[in-house]
């Protein structure tokens, strides 16, 4: 994603664009594996050593809350961030820590019609997000 469609979302979702806000947001996607707030920090130390740790926190909170990107929790129970807003799932491999995207349209409407049947008592489900753990074979 280029510095213009960045640009493009935040003005979108009525934040202002900051130089901080560009490099948090690419950074996301140049580390392009559901990224941790500590790997996005890492990385932009190296090109922006005057960002704050403080400022990444705020600035993906806000991401979030204005839905540019969601959160991704592991089995592990570290939290990651995902650009990706379209409806999926998630493969997650245990021994690299590694998150693919998983895209099934015909799976989400069998978990759909699932819990239509099973009609939980006081829940209102909004969204249904599958996360498959397992181990990578090459």
């Amino acid at each position: 994603m280029n510095t213009k469609e960045i640009t493009d979302k935040l003005t979108e979702k009525g934040l202002r664009v900051t130089p901080q806000r560009i490099a948090i947001f690419e950074a996301i996607f140049k580390l392009d594996n559901h990224p941790t707030a500590e790997n996005i920090i890492e990385y932009i130390k190296r090109k922006h050593p005057n960002i704050s740790t403080g400022t990444v926190y705020k600035v993906l909170d806000s991401f979030v809350e204005n839905h540019l990107l969601k959160k991704v929790k592991t089995e592990n129970g570290i939290m990651r961030y995902d650009p990706l807003l379209s409806k999926h799932h998630h493969l997650y491999c245990i021994e690299t820590n590694k998150i693919v995207d998983y895209e099934d349209s015909e799976l989400d409407e069998l978990l759909l019609n699932y819990f239509k049947k099973k009609k939980i008592k006081n829940f209102k489900i909004q969204d249904i997000n599958l996360q498959v753990t397992g181990i990578v074979k090459n």
